[in-house]
Formats: C-alpha cells, sequence, structure tokens
C-alpha cells in the first residue's frame, strides 16, 4: 500500500513540471551518468553519433526539441539503454481478453 501511494506521489509531482522542466532534469541525469562513467560529452558524441553541441544543449537543459533517436544513442553511450523500456511499458493483458480467450 505504501508502495501504491508512493508512486502516485511521484506521478503527481512529474506531471507539476512542464515539458521543458522534464527535459531539462533528463538533460541533468544524463550529465550525471556520463560523469559518473568518466566520459567526456567529446567521447560520448564519438561513441553516440550525436554532436557535442546537442551534449552540451541537452545537459543544459536547452534539449526540448532532442530528437528521439539521438536520445536513443546517447541512453545507449551511458550504458542505460535497457531503461527505455519503462518509458512506455507494454500494456497489460486485460483480464476481459484473457477470460474470452478461454
Amino acid at each position: 500500500m505504501y508502495i501504491c501511494s508512493m508512486r502516485e506521489e511521484q506521478l503527481q509531482d512529474t506531471y507539476a513540471y512542464s515539458n521543458g522542466e522534464l527535459a531539462a532534469q533528463l538533460g541533468e541525469r544524463f550529465k550525471d551518468y556520463r560523469s559518473a562513467l568518466g566520459l567526456s560529452q567529446k567521447q560520448v558524441a564519438i561513441q553516440s553519433g550525436v554532436s557535442v553541441m546537442t551534449i552540451v544543449r541537452f545537459e543544459r537543459g536547452q534539449g526540448n526539441s532532442i530528437r528521439l533517436d539521438n536520445l536513443i544513442a546517447l541512453l545507449r553511450a551511458v550504458q542505460r539503454l535497457d531503461d527505455i523500456a519503462e518509458l512506455i511499458p507494454e500494456m497489460p493483458q486485460s483480464l476481459y481478453a484473457k477470460k474470452k480467450r478461454k
């Protein structure tokens, strides 16, 4: 029960932010992961194929319009690609559909 209410609080907090604010938070988190791996922006640019300027803008919170393919490449470069499934998890199968199949 506590976990559910904690999750609901997180969702409410997330919805309180604008799209730009969420993009800025993602950029900050990306920078934290990049730094923790000891990677420079240039190294990530070489690994990902994303320009250094795009990475700089993303980390500064100016990446409101970062392309999805660039975001995926950046996540791959900082070894966080496994987490991408959490963005849009698979839809759970409805109980109605399960019952109908039986």
